[in-house]
């Protein structure tokens, strides 16, 4: 069976975020069915191969490199033309292209439906992002009214929302990396999650956005944007409610009643 290189900028904190951690969960799985090795190319890591001198060995003709880094991708692909890659598609709109022999494998629906049409003659697959097996219901008392995503959050959100729903009830914001984050989730009755406005402003799309489901694993009712890669399993009314809808009183009304 082939390597597989899975390639990344880097793992150390500074490359932290929802793309690495997804990658990293997806290279612990790889590894349970064949070799598989993380290679940087950005910075040199003790513990990990580095991509210019793992293109100096000799043979690479059963290796496949794995490429998923969106803002990387053009370049890694240019550099390793000659060897063997797919492509680990995330978020969409990324505005480069693919040869068509370069298989694509997608994290979301609608990132698969983005490279369908982009690259109609290109092989693709769907294979969504792991949810740790610590996301679970644990049926604790929730001490947490609201706990709200700050990263990628709307304006409307952290500068209406947030100040109008603090006087009423207990409000956390999450701001930073949580080592026990299945743990706060059973501590919070209510997720708020609105991304809408962040990744039109990035011009890309929301990959796949782990949170919203982790919560709704853990118990939590979502009160959450839809857009791009949450729609392939929010759906508003069944298991989640949509946010910023109407109005700021209305939204108020739903979390608070």
């Amino acid at each position: 069976m082939r390597t597989l290189y899975f390639l990344l900028p880097g793992t150390t904190q500074q490359f932290g975020g929802g793309g690495l951690w997804a990658e990293l969960k997806i290279f612990n799985l790889a590894q349970q069915i064949c070799h598989a090795e993380i290679v940087t190319y950005r910075q040199r890591e003790s513990d990990h191969l580095f991509l210019e001198d793992c293109l100096k060995q000799a043979n690479l003709d059963d290796c496949i490199f794995i490429v998923s880094w969106g803002f990387d991708v053009a370049k890694l692909v240019a550099k390793l033309k000659h060897h063997n890659v797919i492509y680990h598609a995330h978020s969409a709109g990324y505005r480069f292209r693919l040869p068509s022999h370069i298989p694509i494998i997608s994290v979301s629906r609608n990132t698969m439906g983005y490279w369908g049409q982009k690259s109609p003659n290109s092989l693709i697959y769907y294979l969504p992002n792991q949810i740790g097996e610590e996301f679970c219901h644990l049926g604790k008392e929730r001490d947490i009214d609201v706990l709200v995503q700050v990263r990628k959050s709307s304006e409307y959100l952290l500068k209406q929302l947030v100040p109008a729903l603090q006087p009423h009830c207990r409000v956390e914001l999450l701001d930073g990396y949580v080592e026990d984050l299945a743990g706060l989730f059973n501590r919070a009755k209510i997720y708020l999650y609105d991304s809408a406005e962040y990744w039109a402003v990035s011009g890309v799309t929301e990959g796949f956005g782990l949170p919203p489901l982790e919560a709704l694993a853990c118990g939590c009712q979502v009160f959450s944007s839809v857009n791009s890669a949450l729609a392939d399993y929010l759906e508003p009314g069944f298991n989640c409610h949509k946010i910023a809808g109407y109005s700021r009183e209305y939204d108020i009304q739903r979390i608070l009643g």
